[in-house]
Parts: structure tokens; C-alpha cells; sequence
């Protein structure tokens, strides 16, 4: 690999952008342009550009930790991994195999992603297992699933963005989030397009749109609803595409005119004339997409609210058509992977679900086991740590950081302590990591090939650039192990391309089937977009099957036929993914977030993110350059609110909800709603936004309501 340039992608959010890696003169490596891949086109931003610092041995994890006496202490990797069979094998034997649980993290790759949850459910038999991805995007995937018989972040390409009419961009801070991906929304109003952003903030997004619309947070079911109910009232809707294409309307249509816009601006705080404006600009065009973020689904009714944008799209025939659709902006680096292939709580590989007994029949084969030895559904990502140190006495966690991460942190800081074994598998020790009684040393993007899965459903390979150092290892080699240290030899290779092929045997036939796809493929065509089934397993029947709903789309013949799977590009383009083919509407109605503002508590706190930081910080803070540009955490509130408060730019404020207190200074700004503050949640510590957050959780997805709960502030004097 020396001197050699490595066509590779960035590892953090779910662009995953392409960039080259060169070694450097006197170690390390350099990010130079990569303009051949499509989705950035060569931009990167400032976590991209400074990835490579987290290669350097001074700010990550390079020999395994043990906790003596106390203290993480340095050991062999033989003592740490027999430590941690050790502890999961007590458990298992003192309290059973579902006293063992397992947590994986959104930017595993799929390979990992893979191996993790059939080392849980072969190795351990536990049923607890589940990912820090519940947190991102399951409130969109169980509304796109109920809607179209699929998930898939986006049912089309970036590229088709910036051709439609309109773009509707619900609780997305993309400028922020996802800086190269905004030329997408520059090229769209270049087109002639408009752009409405919907945000209580008036971010640096919001800031781009033609129309800017701030609802209460937490009220963007009621935003949603209110706007089909103009729809309808308008004329607006698309009978034909309802007739032909959809299911449900009829009822969906009574609930959205029990929403009249006036009940709606007392709810959301947008004027009526706004609405109306939004709804002109969203139906004037011939094509229009509604694109969601964490705003709309981090809710305790967030399957619905993505329902009734979804609603508001197939209602005005915006699905189902060339540059017209639903779409989510996945948000971790591999979020669409990582819960495609068995790391979630209810599911198998391939997107089957794990009570279907053909699901489990197909995948019991690839593993060489019995079915009916696979465990069942487990515990949501809060509720397994919420469990901890109850029903749940072990705990190995790979690449997430829940101290941090976590709504109601501090009481599942308390949980992770009250475990009797803890093993983190991380690149750095993070705040969960230094909690742990073993911490192993993993190899990252850069030091590793393997397999993620973008926002757009479009399957990539990562290629390694450098040898990790002496003392780490991969994911894969740590499983191999702790999978031979309970006796089974077999089924946990290291190569992570063996797993690949293994993985593709076991998704072969289901929603995210990936049979189709190889390492060679990926390589030679810059990714591949899932569904693509290996071509020569199908028959006629399978070729309609609904849940490949659109393989070709410009139809086929016995030469297409003959040649690989193209893959999937435009999703819906001729059926839904349904049994019927049609997309079901959802009726749904307006209810209130889980804790309204009262006396005590009289403000609405939202979180999110800013552009220098990752997630919960645990790589990005270790970066002088991003550290320089986004220092610390701080409370974003009105000047009216800071007034009343007596606070001033800079003073210290609390920030105090029923379930804790949270400390930093005030920035204060006219962008944010006078009912609302701010907090970034990348910081541990005093700054710790999660220490507020509300656990309440949503029936369907069980995400936890992130994006709103109640506060009051008080000022911290010197």
C-alpha cells in the first residue's frame, strides 16, 4: 500500500463521501479530492478532511485495557479476550443466555453489522440485542415500511434532487449535517425549484430556503396534517394516482380535515398564510419530494408524523414517479446497513423479520443451525439499557458511546455501572469505554476493508489504506475469538469479504437483498444500489415479487436477463413494495408530545448537532482543528427568553428537566423560537444536553423523544 492512492469513503455520516488516501512523508496519510463518486463529487467537509488524525497512535486505543483494582490497566489481547468469555460465559451460566446482552453501533460496517448479530443469537442465544441506529432513522423506516413495504433512507439518488419541483426538507440541518450535500439543494433552486425548510431554528439550511417555516417542537404531525387538510380543501389532490396506486384514503383523508389551519397555527405556531404558501409551492410543480431528518422522528409519535408526510406525498401523486417521493436523510454512517442485517432487536439479515418462521428457516440454514434455536425479538435499544444491571448482568457494546449518546444519560450511566461485566469494543475510550472492566482495541475505517450502505440504499466498499498498529485488531478477529472460546470454531472468519459472501447468501431473497452484489462489483461500479438479487437465482415468479418492487427500470429482456442485476436505483417506479403493490395511506391525528411545558418547567429544550462535531464527540473532539471550531457545548436561546432571564451572551446557564441538570454558556440569537433553546449533544460531562432528554418512547419504532422535552433555565452566577 505504499505510495499507492486509496479509493475510499469518509467514515462518518451517511453520505459517505468518496475520498482518496495517499501515505505521507514520516507516517499517516492525506485526503485529496476523489471527483469520480457521485454523491459529493469530490467535497468534503471538515470531519472528512481531518479523518486521518484519528489514525495517529497518540489519540486512539492501541493495546487492550483491563480493569484491576479499579483501574483500566494495559494487557494482552489472550487475557482480555478470555476475560470477556469469561464474564458472558458466568452470566449465561448464572442467569441465562438472555442475561447477556449486546449493543453495535450505526457506523459498523455491514460485515461487522452481520457478524454481530449472529454471534448473539448463534454464540450467546440472547435475544437482547439492538443498536445505537434505533436512536437515528426507526421512526422513518417503521413509517416507510407500513406505507411501502420497504425502508430504504431514499428511494432514488441524490441526483435526482435537484430535477424535481419542490423540496420540502422537514427537521434536517443538512448544511450542518451534511455540508457537501447542500450543492444538491443550491443546484435545485439554479433549476428553478423551491426549497422549504421546516426547523424551530432558522439554521444555516433554513437559511437557504424560499420559505422558511419555525413550528413549536414537536408539532410537526400537526404541520403535516394541517397542510393535506389545504390540500384536500384546495382540490389539490391526485385522484387518479390514488385510485390506482394506494389504499386507505378514505379514512386517512376524514383524520387530515379534523386539522383546519387555524387549530393548526395555535398548535404549531406557523401562520395560516404560510401554510397555504407552502402548500402553492408544493403542488404548483409537476414533481415534489418531502425529505425528513431526526427532527420529525426523534418524537414519541414519530412513526406517525413521518406517516403523515408520507401521506401528504401520495395524496398529491409525489411518490411512486421519476423525481417525485419520500425520503429520509439516514443519518450515521452506515444507519441503512447497520439495521439491514440482524443487529436490530426484531431482525434477521437480508431486512427479514425475525418472527417469520420462513425468514428464520432461510437464515438457520446459511448458519448451520436449527431454527428454532434462534431466540426471538429483544428489547429496543433504551429499554436493553435500561435493563442493565436488572434483567441484563453482561454487556459487550461495540462502537457506540451511550454515556453520552443516550437519552436520560445520566440514569443509563448508572445502568452501565450496575453491571457485573462490561466489554467495549472501540478505536478510542470513550466515556461508555472507561466505564468497562475490558476495553479492545479495533481497527477503523482506514486500517480495514469492508461494506456500508449510504443514504441512498447504495451499497460501497471502504478499502484499506494503512496496517492498523501493532496492538489493535478488527471486530471480526474479536468475534472469531470469543465465538472459538465458547466452542464454536466455525462460522466467525476474520476476512471480512468471506463474510460479505456469507451475508449475501443469508439477504438473498429478502427486502435488502444484496446476493446480487460483490467486491468486485463494488470496485468496478462505484457501488451498487440494493435490491439486487443474483441474477441467475431468478425465476419469473421472483421477478415480481413485491419485494423487489422496481429492478428494471426501463423494463427487461432475455439479454438483460442473462446479464447481472443492475441493482436498484428509483424505487416504486411501477409498484410499492406491498403484497397488492399499492402504498397504504395511515390515518393518524395530532397528539402532543409526552411532557408539555408547565409552570415548573416552562420552556422547550431541542437537540442537535453542529458541523465540526460527530455524534457524541467520542473520535471528533480528539481533532484540535474541530475542537478549535466547536470548543464546547452552549444554550441557543431568543434574546426575549435571555431577557426574562436576566442573561446575557456568554453568561453560564442550567438547563434543568426532571431528569437532571446540564450547564454551559448562553449564546443568544433572534434564529431560535422564544418558547425553545438549543443544546449540541456531543459533550459528556456538566455539558451533557442527554442528561435532559426524555426517554418516552414511540409504540411502533421506539425511538425515544429526543427533539423535545420541558425545562426551565436558571443562571449560574460566579
Amino acid at each position: 500500500m505504499e505510495n499507492s492512492v486509496t479509493p475510499t469513503h469518509c467514515p462518518y455520516c451517511a453520505l459517505q463521501c468518496g475520498m482518496n488516501l495517499t501515505p505521507a512523508a514520516g507516517g499517516g496519510v492525506t485526503v485529496t479530492e476523489r471527483v469520480d463518486f457521485p454523491v459529493n463529487r469530490g467535497a468534503l467537509c471538515g470531519k472528512g478532511r481531518t479523518a486521518p488524525a484519528l489514525l495517529s497512535p497518540a489519540l486512539r486505543l492501541t493495546e487492550p485495557l483491563v480493569r484491576r483494582d479499579g483501574v483500566l490497566v494495559p494487557a494482552s489481547w489472550e487475557e482480555a479476550l478470555d476475560r470477556v468469555a469469561e464474564g458472558l460465559t458466568r452470566t449465561r451460566t448464572e442467569h441465562g443466555p438472555d442475561a447477556c446482552g449486546v449493543f453495535g453501533g450505526g457506523g459498523l460496517t455491514n460485515e461487522k453489522a452481520y457478524a454481530l448479530g449472529k454471534f448473539a443469537r448463534v454464540v450467546l442465544g440472547t435475544s437482547q440485542i439492538d443498536y445505537n441506529g434505533r436512536f437515528c432513522m426507526s421512526s422513518a423506516a417503521a413509517a416507510g415500511n407500513k406505507a411501502f413495504g420497504m425502508d430504504r433512507g431514499l428511494p432514488f439518488p441524490m441526483e435526482d434532487i435537484p430535477k424535481t419541483g419542490c423540496v420540502i426538507l422537514v427537521g434536517s440541518n443538512l448544511a450542518e449535517t451534511m455540508p457537501p450535500a447542500l450543492r444538491y439543494l443550491t443546484e435545485l433552486r439554479e433549476n428553478g425549484g423551491t426549497l422549504i425548510v421546516i426547523d424551530p431554528r432558522r439554521t444555516r439550511t433554513a437559511e437557504q430556503a424560499d420559505l422558511h417555516l419555525a413550528p413549536r417542537p414537536g408539532t410537526d404531525l400537526a404541520l403535516a396534517l394541517g397542510l393535506l387538510h389545504l390540500v384536500v380543501s384546495q382540490g389539490r389532490t391526485d385522484e387518479a394516482f390514488i385510485e390506482e396506486r394506494t389504499s386507505g384514503w378514505e379514512e386517512t383523508r376524514a383524520a387530515a380535515m379534523a386539522h383546519w389551519p387555524e387549530y393548526v397555527e395555535r398548535i404549531t405556531g406557523v401562520p395560516v398564510p404560510q401554510l397555504r404558501e407552502a402548500v402553492r409551492m408544493f403542488c404548483e410543480p409537476a414533481n415534489a419530494m418531502v425529505l425528513t431528518a431526526r427532527g420529525p422522528e426523534q418524537q414519541s409519535k414519530g412513526t406517525d408524523t413521518v406517516s403523515a408526510w408520507i401521506n401528504l406525498c401520495l395524496a398529491t401523486g409525489r411518490s411512486g414517479r421519476p423525481y417525485s417521493g419520500y425520503g429520509c436523510l439516514t443519518g450515521q454512517g452506515n444507519g441503512q446497513g447497520g439495521r439491514e442485517h440482524g443487529q436490530k432487536a426484531d431482525q434477521l439479515p437480508g431486512y427479514r423479520k425475525l418472527t417469520d418462521p420462513e425468514a428464520r428457516r432461510h437464515v438457520a440454514g446459511v448458519w448451520g443451525v436449527d431454527p428454532d434455536s434462534l431466540p426471538g425479538p429483544g428489547l429496543s435499544a433504551y429499554e436493553l439499557l435500561d435493563a442493565l444491571g436488572s434483567d441484563i448482568h453482561s454487556l459487550l457494546l461495540m462502537g457506540s458511546n451511550p454515556v453520552v449518546s443516550a437519552p436520560r444519560a445520566g440514569h443509563i450511566q448508572q445502568r452501565l455501572e450496575s453491571l457485573d461485566f462490561l466489554a467495549v469494543a472501540d478505536v478510542v475510550l470513550s466515556e461508555t469505554a472507561a466505564l468497562a472492566d475490558v476495553v479492545l482495541p479495533v481497527t477503523q475505517w482506514a486500517e480495514e476493508t469492508g461494506t456500508t450502505t449510504n443514504l441512498e440504499g447504495r451499497v460501497l466498499l471502504r478499502r484499506q489504506a494503512v496496517a492498523p498498529p501493532d496492538g489493535v485488531r478488527s471486530d471480526l478477529y474479536v468475534l472469531h475469538q470469543l465465538a472459538a472460546r465458547a466452542g464454536v470454531e466455525k462460522g466467525f472468519p476474520v476476512d471480512p469479504e468471506e463474510v460479505f459472501e456469507e451475508l449475501r447468501r443469508a439477504s438473498a431473497g429478502g427486502i435488502a437483498d444484496y446476493s446480487g452484489i460483490t467486491y468486485r462489483r463494488l470496485a468496478e461500479e462505484n457501488g451498487v444500489f440494493w435490491p439486487c438479487p443474483a441474477q441467475d437465482d431468478q425465476s419469473d415468479e421472483q421477478q415480481h415479487d413485491p419485494r423487489h418492487p422496481q429492478r428494471h427500470e426501463h423494463g427487461h429482456d432475455d439479454q438483460a436477463l442473462a446479464a447481472p442485476h443492475p441493482g436498484s436505483p428509483r424505487l416504486f417506479l411501477d409498484r410499492f413494495a406491498t403484497e397488492d403493490g399499492r402504498a397504504r395511506f395511515a390515518p393518524v391525528t395530532y397528539r402532543p408530545i409526552a411532557e408539555e411545558p408547565d409552570a415548573e418547567y416552562p420552556v422547550l429544550l431541542t437537540t442537535g448537532r453542529v458541523v465540526a462535531q460527530y455524534q457524541s464527540g467520542a473520535q471528533t473532539r480528539r481533532v484540535d482543528e474541530l475542537n478549535a471550531a466547536a470548543p464546547g457545548p452552549f444554550v441557543e436561546l431568543h434574546p426575549r427568553l435571555a431577557a426574562r432571564l436576566g442573561a446575557e451572551e456568554g453568561d453560564v446557564i442550567a438547563v434543568v428537566s426532571r431528569r437532571g441538570r446540564a450547564v454551559a454558556p448562553a449564546r443568544i440569537t433572534t434564529s431560535i423560537r422564544p418558547d425553545t433553546v438549543f443544546m449540541p449533544f456531543h459533550w459528556p460531562g456538566e455539558g451533557r444536553a442527554n442528561t435532559l432528554t426524555n426517554p418516552a418512547l414511540d409504540p411502533t419504532s421506539r425511538m425515544p423523544e429526543f427533539k423535545a422535552c420541558a425545562v426551565r433555565l436558571e443562571t449560574v452566577r460566579p
